[in-house]
């Protein structure tokens, strides 16, 4: 790695704020991502809010009587597969994350004599992406999942209550 030159860096410095943007530098020395400091904060807080959703929903669903773990799974959609999910590791607690499969969880239920078993996504807005809907369809069509739900929060006052949506009755255009 190359030392950057005081001068060329004194001149960037100059014209971005070190108080309000955060600069990453590559190996040649020339900066290549400027961020926000507030944008930064907004992206933990958004994180953390997800996973106490996340917690929440795994919660409630628990108490209804479903027994939910973490789906460690995910969908190569090229080669038409289930493939494990990719751990990611996290540099400052020096450790692997499970890996983040998709859907959030799996929840399965006994029912008389069968299991109905279903998938759950949480998302605090309730909006999939395109390939996260994809996905879904996929699951559906070779019958993972009986069903999958997603989790929406619903904000009442300072209270949040969870709406759950069924795929294919929001999305029926997959399965046409």
């Amino acid at each position: 790695m190359q030392r950057i030159k005081k001068e060329h860096k004194e001149k960037i410095l100059e014209k971005i704020n070190p108080d309000t943007h955060e600069i990453s530098w590559n190996e040649e020395g020339v900066p290549y991502k400027f961020k926000k400091k507030s944008e930064i904060q907004k992206g933990k807080q958004s994180r953390a809010q997800g996973a106490k959703f996340e917690l929440k929903v795994r919660a409630e669903l628990e108490s209804q009587g479903w027994v939910m773990d973490k789906w460690t799974n995910n969908i190569d959609l090229e080669e038409n597969k289930i493939v494990k999910a990719k751990r990611k590791y996290n540099p400052f607690k020096k450790m692997l994350v499970v890996g983040t499969g998709f859907p959030d969880f799996i929840a399965f239920k006994k029912l008389e004599e069968n299991y109905e078993v279903i998938g759950v996504e949480s998302k605090i807005n309730g909006t999939l992406s395109k390939v996260e809907k994809e996905k879904c369809a996929w699951y559906l069509k070779n019958e993972i999942f009986s069903k999958i739900l997603i989790a929406k929060a619903l904000k009442q006052g300072r209270k949040t209550n969870i709406e759950y949506l069924d795929f294919k009755e929001k999305f029926p255009k997959f399965f046409t």
